[in-house]
């Protein structure tokens, strides 16, 4: 199996696919001005106790207070709160985590009110992102994740990976830890440090305590100004290194950006990590948008709607509650099986198994998934579709549980939420008409086209700029030996470029100056 990432940056928002064997198996869109804030560290006050939850609301700057319960302080809370006190009356230089590992753990049966107070300031980390009417999720029990190796402070124990089976590497691991690691840090050895040597791991136990130690100068340095809190700590790396830092694997044929300071920080991410697959990295430099070209737009059209066909005729439909994500299967106008329904019925479940699996990861799915595949009779029939989807969501990086299917067809699964599922409309509106249903003739298009280009050129003096439309209208205008855009061009100059872009409807068009920003020329619809 081959795996690509494409990464795609504009001015509004980064999209990062992931594909396998030219199939996209995982989307993520993220605005520019929006941040990816699962992992980040806040020096945050305590807002409000809620004794009947044993939780409490703190503010790390959001709309909404975030959520921190009891059991989320960990085991180490009395350190993390001495060593907050510590750093507020030490002078220079930062205190070792020594002088705070011998106190007693916190009670499992404790109290919040007995614990915190109104106003107290700690640590917190959040590991769920805001999603619908809640707050993000918080604990108190820090981390600063790598590629090999997970650091956690205020804790003295090394944890290996349950995957890596090997008792002797497990073994090995650990000794080689526990001789490069300081005493105060606890840390896990992930799945990809299995083999890994001293040098490497090392490199990366640096890495990481360089980010504890620059994330408490900056508590240390909020604290001795008496700014206002929270005060963000430490953020996680870019979402694009951070996926790449969860997914990178050795057998990544390319990772293709299409801007050139993302593509300097991805290629030297992966010069860190993995030298040796630096020169994968490639800066993408194409006239058509780069997720036209490897074909992500077409397939984010087919695959992220209400709606989802696979094989044979027969579709997947896909709802979001509140409470959880409802899949219904249908096997639409397939052709009957000869061998009969019950084979027919197999065979729909086990393709809709391995479309659901790929939707799962796609969107995002979490939370609780409840599929109503088509009634099967057989035992055997029913097992084997639970062992397909088993199967099929070994690949998926997220945390789940699959039940077998209940006597009334339905799979219910459980995967791991740490924010929204993935919302992308794949309906266009209308760009002319307004929902008027009522548009100039379509052949005058073109004409309203190249009133905008005189505008911007004979009244702006926007001389070098790239006209994106649908794939058919660019079809059009570039038809022929003496093409209305070589037209354009030498009426207008050189400097218009028309490419075809699959994200737009029929009749939409957007401007584009040479720095990809968009030039607003729709102050008046002209197809009306």
């Amino acid at each position: 199996m081959t795996s690509e990432v494409i990464v795609d940056v504009t001015a509004k928002d980064i999209s990062i696919a992931l594909l396998e064997d030219k199939k996209l198996v995982e989307f993520q869109r993220e605005g520019r001005t929006e941040h990816f804030s699962v992992g980040n560290i806040y020096l945050a006050k305590v807002r409000k106790l809620m004794p009947g939850l044993n939780a409490c609301f703190v503010n790390v700057g959001y709309e909404r207070d975030a959520f921190l319960h009891y059991l989320d302080l960990g085991t180490h809370y009395a350190s993390q709160e001495k060593y907050l006190q510590l750093i507020g009356d030490s002078g220079k230089g930062n205190p070792t985590l020594e002088k705070v590992l011998r106190l007693p753990d916190l009670d499992k049966d404790g109290s919040i009110q007995n614990t915190l107070k109104v106003g107290q300031e700690l640590l917190v980390q959040i590991v769920k992102e805001p999603i619908n009417t809640k707050g993000p999720r918080l604990t108190a029990e820090l981390s600063f994740a790598g590629r090999f190796l997970v650091l956690m402070p205020f804790c003295d124990k090394i944890s290996v990976s349950t995957k890596i089976k090997s008792a002797a590497e497990r073994a090995r691991l650990k000794q080689l830890v526990q001789s490069i690691k300081p005493k105060g840090f606890g840390v896990i050895i992930r799945t990809v440090a299995e083999n890994k040597r001293a040098p490497e791991l090392d490199a990366e136990l640096r890495i990481l305590l360089n980010r504890w130690e620059e994330a408490i100068r900056k508590v240390k340095l909020t604290r001795s100004r008496k700014q206002k809190l929270p005060l963000l700590a430490y953020e996680e790396t870019s979402r694009t290194v951070a996926l790449l830092r969860d997914l990178f694997n050795p057998s990544y044929e390319n990772i293709y950006v299409n801007d050139k300071n993302v593509w300097n920080e991805v290629r030297d991410y992966v010069a860190l990590i993995a030298p040796e697959c630096k020169d994968i990295v490639k800066l993408y430099k194409g006239n058509v948008p780069i997720f036209d070209n490897f074909s992500v737009t077409k397939q984010i059209k087919t695959s992220l709607g209400r709606t989802v066909t696979y094989k044979h005729g027969a579709y997947l439909i896909i709802e979001q509650t509140e409470a959880l994500h409802v899949v219904d299967v249908n096997s639409g106008n397939r052709s009957k099986s000869p061998e009969g329904q019950e084979t027919n019925a197999l065979d729909v479940n086990l393709g809709a198994a391995d479309e659901l699996a790929r939707q799962l990861r796609l969107r995002d799915m979490g939370g609780i998934i409840v599929v109503d595949f088509i009634d099967m009779n057989l035992p055997e029939n029913r097992q084997k579709l639970y062992e397909r989807m088993v199967e099929n969501m070994r690949k998926d990086r997220a945390r789940h549980t699959i039940l077998p299917l209940s006597k009334f067809g339905l799979m219910q699964i459980t995967r791991q939420r740490v924010r929204p599922a993935m919302d992308v409309n794949v309906e266009e509106s209308c760009p002319t008409c307004g929902g008027t249903g009522k548009i100039k003739p379509s052949i005058l298009f073109t004409d309203a086209l190249e009133t905008k280009i005189d505008t911007m050129v004979n009244k702006f003096g926007i001389k070098k700029f790239t006209l994106h439309v649908h794939p058919f209208v660019a079809a059009y205008i570039n038809q022929g030996i003496v093409s209305l855009k070589r037209q354009w061009q030498m009426k207008y100059g050189f400097g218009v470029k028309v490419i075809p872009n699959q994200k737009l409807a029929y009749l939409q068009y957007a401007f584009f100056d040479t720095h990809g920003e968009e030039i607003s020329m729709k102050q008046h619809n002209d197809m009306k």
